[in-house]
């Protein structure tokens, strides 16, 4: 399997991106092709092994950075490295393509060389959490923030799937994000879309759930509008970042407490990888036809190379097949 890197995107670019890259090659023991400016390419390979390694590189030319407009930049820039990443997917000489850059314009750029699966109006980012109990679902992260509610409806059946086919789980319970568990809360969209999700007979749906419910494990599948899922993620990371540096500074503070934090070490590495969005690393686009895995535009090497494990864990899952099957079933 081959998978297409955006060399280009992520706050540090290259010099982040290729090394982690590399490093994610090798662990998931996949082919490598890095897209992007072969000048800065070469130059973030300096000093990095490729042994055991499969490695490609296409000249992009072009960037699209992280604060253009992500549908006017695509359009004017056909040989950006997102552009370039997904033609490897569309011509089948990449099975996968990876991306920190541009959220939109990873979007946009999906929607229009790998195309929607038939039947969905709109794309979604969904998300692995850490829960109480394991692992769940979070979706949409930000690729509808104005969804209507049918588009929530399908956004809940591809994260059902997603689910099913990414974390093993048989009948997922599907939930709505919400300000209250009644079915009366909410705003106009969540009241519209609760009825509906009662009325898919073949969905598990359990009802709303509210924010402080996210981590408990009270759903393997939680749906929101782009625009409250991508404040809810980072409103998470924001805390886990707080609850971490605050720890560390506290048990750091006396001598006790440095013996103490010495014993406890593997328990704090054990909850730290747990929390950490650098161990999920990327999160699939669904609905289009194609795997593309968008990472944080923050990512490090290590967020970098477990987005290739998601890569890699998304296509042999068949998610894009199991969810355009479902699409021609409800159609026919």
């Amino acid at each position: 399997m081959r998978i297409a890197v955006d060399a280009m995107g992520g706050d540090a670019g290259p010099a982040v991106v290729v090394p982690g890259a590399i490093e994610g090659a090798r662990r998931f023991g996949v082919a490598l092709t890095l897209v992007g400016a072969t000048s800065e390419i070469d130059r973030a390979l300096g000093g990095v092994s490729q042994e055991g390694v499969d490695l490609t590189i296409v000249d992009a030319p072009e960037t699209i950075g992280m604060d253009e407009h992500p549908s006017l930049a695509v359009r004017r820039r056909s040989q950006s490295s997102i552009h370039l990443a997904l033609e490897q997917v569309k011509s089948g000489n990449a099975a996968a393509m990876v991306s920190a850059g541009n959220s939109g314009a990873v979007m946009a750029a999906a929607l229009l060389i790998l195309g929607r699966i038939p039947g969905i109006e709109r794309p979604a980012i969904g998300s692995v959490i850490p829960s109480a109990t394991g692992r769940s679902l979070l979706l949409d992260l930000g690729a509808v923030t104005d969804p209507r509610p049918q588009h929530l409806v399908q956004i809940a059946r591809m994260g059902a799937i997603a689910a099913s086919a990414t974390l093993g789980v048989v009948q997922p319970r599907v939930a709505l994000l919400s300000n209250g568990s009644e079915p009366t809360k909410g705003n106009r969209l969540v009241q519209e879309v609760f009825p509906l999700l009662q009325a898919e007979q073949d969905l598990n749906f359990v009802g709303n759930i509210e924010g402080n419910d996210l981590f408990h494990g009270k759903a393997d599948v939680i749906v929101t509008d782009g625009f409250t899922g991508n404040i809810a993620l980072k409103t998470a990371e924001g805390t886990v970042s707080l609850i971490t540096e605050a720890l560390r500074a506290e048990v750091t503070r006396t001598l006790p407490r440095k013996l103490a934090a010495l014993v406890l070490r593997p328990a704090f590495r054990s909850l730290r990888a747990r929390m950490d969005y650098r161990e999920v690393g990327g999160a699939p686009l669904l609905g289009v036809n194609g795997v593309a895995v968008i990472a944080h535009g923050r990512s490090d090497q290590r967020a970098i190379a477990n987005a290739i494990g998601v890569a890699k864990h998304v296509v042999e899952a068949g998610l894009v097949q199991a969810i355009a099957e479902d699409m021609k079933k409800r159609a026919g």
